[in-house]
């Protein structure tokens, strides 16, 4: 997979599928059911070390899949170093960040939340957008207003080109607990 590959999906209205993990195990799974993007994301608050270990993790897993890797604290040194792990594209959440990433050459996943930021980060030079809690109004419009992917991580939805869902929210462990303590088959049995 490529950025794009990614653009061309939009283009054909395919929706875009991507997981956040954090392992080579859980990335190989999604990649092995044809997910287009694994991200590396940074809700457990890892330090710089913890994300470069999981980014060349995650990698290992990903297949073809494009890898993504969060940014907290964007740096070009560090950027670079999470690109020569493996990532493809690393994900921060400011346009200044977007901005000085992007001009060094480095391709960039920008979080937003606010539509009105959907074109500044494109004019940034963002390859792709999580555009979170957009709602079908604001999330179509900016769809529709750029040129980049835009996914919906948090509050996405069908209205995006994509979503992005974090691994350990696709397991369904309410129906596992049931089933084994209610003694019935659980699926793969």
């Amino acid at each position: 997979m490529t950025i794009d590959e990614l653009r061309a999906l939009k283009r054909d209205g395919r929706k875009i599928v991507g997981v956040v993990c954090w392992d080579a195990n859980t990335a190989a799974a999604a990649a092995g059911k044809g997910v287009d993007l694994v991200s590396v994301g940074d809700s457990a608050a890892a330090s710089f070390d913890e994300l470069q270990a999981f980014c060349a993790s995650v990698r290992r897993g990903a297949g073809r899949a494009l890898v993504s890797c969060d940014l907290p604290e964007p740096t070009v040194e560090k950027a670079q170093r999470l690109l020569e792990l493996g990532a493809d594209l690393v994900k921060v959440e400011s346009i200044d960040a977007v901005r000085t990433l992007a001009a060094a050459g480095i391709p960039v996943f920008a979080q937003i939340e606010r539509a009105e930021d959907a074109a500044r980060v494109e004019d940034a030079g963002a390859v792709l957008i999580d555009f979170r809690h957009s709602g079908p109004d604001a999330g179509t419009a900016v769809a529709a207003a750029v040129g980049i992917p835009v996914l919906g991580g948090l509050g996405g939805g069908p209205w995006l080109d994509g979503r992005l869902r974090a691994a350990h929210r696709l397991l369904d462990l309410d129906a596992f607990v049931d089933a084994v303590r209610s003694g019935r088959p659980v699926r793969g049995d």
